[in-house]
C-alpha cells in the first residue's frame, strides 16, 4: 500500500469531481472577457452565458420554452422559492412529502409546519421507494401541494414522478420534484412528466461548477417571486417585470458559474445522458455485487438507479469507515446523514452509512480498488471482533 496514495473521488452525489476541461475554460474565459449581457451591455466581445445556460439545459431536459428555465444559487435555493412562493396564497393547506427527501425539502416543510402556516404529512417508503397508493391515501380536501425528491441521494432510488403527478394532479395538487440527484445521470424528459416545477443543481450531475441551480416552472403564474430588484428590462417599472425569466431572476447572474453549466450540460449532451446511466449502472452493479461477498457489510439497497452505493460495515462507525478510507487509501467516500435524516432512521436506525456515488469520469479500475478497499476493511474488522 503507497504511503500517498492517489485520489479517488466517489463523493459526486455531493459534488462532482473532476469538471470537464471545458466547463473550467468557459469559466476562466469569462472571467477573461468583458461581461457581455444581451440588451444591457454594449459591444459583442464576449458570449450571452446566461443564454447559452438556458438554452443547453432546455435541451437536456426537454423544459420547453427556454424561458421558464430559471438560474438560482443552488437546489436548496430553488426549493425555498418555489415552496415560499407557492404556499404565499394557500396559508393553512395541507402539504406531502416524504422520508426519502433531503433537508432542503424537509426543513423548509417543517419550519412552516412549526409556524402554523401548513399541515404536513410526510410518508414513508418500502423498497425504496414511496408507493403511488400511499399517495392517494395521503390526499384530503385541503391537499395543495407535494414535494418530493426524483432520486434519493442516501439509496440512489428513482421515484415514480410519472405516475404520482398523474394521481397529484386528478386531486389538483401541485407537485415540486427535486431533480438534485437525476438532472444529467438519467434521461429527464419534462414535456412527458407531469410535474409543475423541477428543481436542478449545477455542481453535480450536470457537471458545472458550485454557485449554480436553478427551476423549470411550467405555470409562472403558479409561484409568487420573493425577491424583486434589477433585471436590466422594464426599468421604468417600480415592480417586477411578470415574463420569465425576470420574475424571478434578479440582480447580476453567477456569469463563470453559468459559463461552467452551459459548458458542462454540452459535454453531456456530447455523450448522451443514455450512456452516462449505462456505465453508471454497470460499475455500481460491480461494486454492489463486491460489496455483498462480504457477510458483515449490510448495502442498502442492492439495486439504486443512480450510482449512489450506501452501507455499513457490522460493529464499525461508519465515520471510521470513512477514515480509514481516506487516510489508507486515499478514497474520498462521505459518511453520516447525507443531509436525510429521516431516511437513515428507517434503514438504520439513525447511525447513518457510507456513500460511495460515482460519476461519468469514475473508471472502472478506481472501481475495483475501491471495492478491495472497503472488502479488507470489513475483513479487519471481522477478525479483530471475532479475537475480542
Amino acid at each position: 500500500m503507497a504511503d500517498n496514495p492517489p485520489i479517488i473521488y466517489l463523493n459526486n452525489a455531493a459534488t462532482t469531481w473532476p469538471k470537464p476541461p471545458e466547463a473550467l475554460e468557459a469559466a476562466r474565459l469569462s472571467l477573461a472577457l468583458p461581461v457581455f449581457g444581451s440588451g444591457r451591455t454594449t459591444g459583442s466581445q464576449g458570449e450571452d452565458y446566461i443564454s447559452l445556460a438556458r438554452e443547453a439545459l432546455s435541451g437536456l431536459l426537454a423544459a420547453d420554452p427556454p424561458e421558464h428555465v430559471v438560474f438560482t444559487q443552488n437546489a436548496t435555493d430553488s426549493l425555498n422559492i418555489l415552496i415560499q412562493g407557492f404556499l404565499a396564497g394557500e396559508a393553512g393547506c395541507h402539504v406531502i412529502t416524504t422520508e426519502l427527501d433531503h433537508n432542503s425539502v424537509l426543513r423548509p416543510l417543517h419550519e412552516l409546519e412549526r409556524q402554523g402556516r401548513i399541515r404536513l404529512t410526510v410518508l414513508p417508503f418500502e423498497n425504496g421507494a414511496v408507493c403511488p397508493g400511499a399517495v392517494r391515501a395521503a390526499i384530503t380536501p385541503g391537499t395543495r401541494l407535494m414535494v418530493t425528491a426524483h432520486g434519493s441521494n442516501v439509496l440512489g432510488s428513482v421515484q415514480d414522478v410519472a405516475r404520482i403527478g398523474e394521481l397529484l394532479h386528478d386531486h389538483g395538487v401541485y407537485f415540486i420534484v427535486d431533480g438534485a440527484q437525476t438532472a444529467g445521470h438519467i434521461p429527464v424528459d419534462l414535456r412527458k412528466l407531469p410535474v409543475d416545477a423541477y428543481v436542478f443543481t449545477g455542481h453535480k450531475g450536470l457537471l458545472g461548477i458550485p454557485g449554480t441551480g436553478g427551476f423549470y416552472l411550467r405555470d409562472p403564474e403558479s409561484i409568487a417571486p420573493l425577491r424583486y430588484g434589477g433585471t436590466g428590462t422594464d426599468s421604468f417599472s417600480l415592480f417586477q417585470p411578470r415574463e420569465m425569466p425576470e420574475r424571478f431572476e434578479t440582480g447580476t447572474h453567477n456569469y463563470p458559474g453559468l459559463a461552467a453549466l452551459a459548458a458542462g450540460v454540452n459535454y453531456i449532451a456530447s455523450i448522451g445522458v443514455e450512456a452516462i446511466a449505462e456505465k453508471a449502472e454497470r460499475q455500481t452493479a460491480f461494486l454492489i455485487g463486491e460489496l455483498k461477498k462480504e457477510p458483515n457489510i449490510t448495502v442498502y439497497n442492492e439495486s439504486p438507479a443512480l450510482p449512489i452505493v450506501s452501507f455499513n460495515i457490522h460493529e464499525m462507525e461508519n465515520d471510521d469507515v470513512g477514515f480509514i478510507l481516506a487516510r489508507a487509501y486515499g478514497i474520498v467516500a462521505r459518511t453520516g446523514l447525507h443531509c436525510a435524516p429521516l431516511v437513515h432512521r428507517a434503514i438504520d436506525g439513525g447511525k447513518g452509512s457510507v456513500r460511495l456515488s460515482l460519476s461519468w469520469f469514475t473508471t472502472d479500475e478506481e472501481c475495483r480498488t475501491a471495492a478491495k478497499a472497503v472488502k479488507e476493511i470489513a475483513r479487519n474488522a471481522n477478525s479483530s471482533f471475532g479475537s475480542s
